[in-house]
């Protein structure tokens, strides 16, 4: 175990000028690691002791228990400077605030109390652990079942094929079935500390892309307290509405955006640089529109919806009505489509050496790589079908 990760350093809130040199040196840290993250497929372990050090794994716990206290709008321009850097760093971070966006909205005051500070001042990064070996990547279902012990422990023993840095995890949000005898659907979700488990990796991770997030299979076994459950036992589909699902689809596509944003900055300084004679070109200036047109959109859809969720939070409306849950499922599809057909652009516009080569001053063969998972990270065509499910009832279509 990393030192970073047994000696907690205690967070500061983020304001002031100093919080944005605290940022430019953390994406200047990711710029510099990224190439050597994807090239050896290895965790970005300096990354994340640097965020651990200046408190954003504290990101968006309250204040009150010496996390930062920012927002979802905060989330959203974080994760696109950071992935605008390393883009499995990036991710690495946001499912953690995804994760930790659960916690301050679902634990109960026991855990809450000695849990959030604890990941405030870095202490724990968590990690999600919801695909199953049965289930795939359906989120709110689950194959394995909590047991209870004689006094009153839950017993859990787990295999997940695709989890998100959980080598190197502090603790686990775990989606179980909530009884052996339970409907696969009544899932429960439950907290565990690395050190309350038995913690197994049975897959590595060799991908196309995003190789740095170092997501391969699990087997966890352990015990923990029965207030370890998030929400009501059996409940996981309201913690997941009200939390899991928005901020994701937020934060992932703010992750992607920000690949593709830092790309298309990186080409146009090289078309300004290296390629001036191609500046006067109509099918140059046609192909940049289309590019900057995706960007736009993908923009545009996550702000909307981001201001959505809010409302809904500020309001506490129903975040399961049908508008809302195709908006969100519209902004990952779209995220995920649109960035990778951008860079995909970018490449055909960039050519074979520059656009295509690994080691061009242009990093866009990385970004394309990275952004082919978006559309299999929750995929694409279960979110496709549940939105046409859902369109049946919206018939007065509420569009953003």
């Amino acid at each position: 175990m990393s030192e970073s990760r047994t000696r907690p350093i205690p967070a500061r809130p983020a304001c002031d000028g100093r919080a944005q040199d605290d940022l430019d040196a953390l994406v200047a840290l990711l710029a510099v690691n990224a190439a050597g993250v994807d090239r050896t497929a290895c965790f970005p372990e300096e990354n994340l002791a640097a965020l651990r050090s200046a408190g954003y794994l504290g990101f968006l716990i309250p204040r009150r228990y010496g996390g930062m206290g920012r927002d979802l709008a905060d989330l959203v321009t974080v994760a696109q400077r950071l992935a605008g850097a390393c883009l499995s760093t990036a991710m690495i971070w946001a499912m953690h605030c995804q994760q930790a966006d659960v916690l301050v909205r679902h634990a109960g005051p026991r855990l809450a109390a000695e849990l959030l500070p604890r990941v405030a001042a870095g202490e724990v990064y968590l990690a999600s652990v919801t695909t199953g070996t049965v289930t795939g990547g359906h989120l709110l279902s689950a194959a394995d079942a909590l047991e209870r012990g004689i006094e009153e422990e839950i017993l859990l023993r787990r295999e997940a094929p695709v989890v998100t840095g959980g080598e190197h995890a502090d603790g686990f949000l775990i989606t179980m079935r909530d009884t052996a005898h339970a409907d696969g659907h009544a899932v429960s979700l439950v907290y565990a500390d690395r050190d309350a488990l038995t913690v197994e990796a049975t897959g590595g991770w060799n991908t196309l892309g995003m190789r740095g997030t170092a997501s391969g299979a699990l087997k966890l076994s352990g015990a923990v307290p029965p207030d370890q459950v998030l929400g009501p036992p059996g409940g996981f589909r309201e913690v997941a509405l009200d939390s899991m699902i928005p901020v994701g689809h937020l934060a992932w596509s703010a992750c992607w955006l920000g690949a593709a944003r830092s790309s298309f900055s990186a080409l146009l300084r090289w078309l300004s640089r290296e390629q001036r004679d191609r500046l006067s070109s109509p099918l140059v200036h046609e192909r940049l529109g289309r590019i900057r047109l995706d960007l736009e959109l993908v923009s545009g859809y996550l702000g909307g919806v981001r201001q959505e969720v809010e409302r809904v939070r500020a309001d506490r409306s129903r975040p399961d009505s049908a508008e809302v849950q195709i908006h969100l499922n519209s902004l990952k599809t779209a995220a995920s489509e649109l960035t990778y057909q951008a860079v995909d652009r970018m490449v055909q516009l960039a050519g074979l050496a520059v656009g295509y080569g690994a080691d061009s001053p242009v990093p866009l063969e990385r970004t394309l790589r990275d952004l082919r998972s978006a559309a299999l990270n929750y995929s694409n065509d279960r979110l496709w079908t549940a939105n046409g499910a859902l369109c049946l009832l919206d018939r007065g279509v509420t569009l953003l």
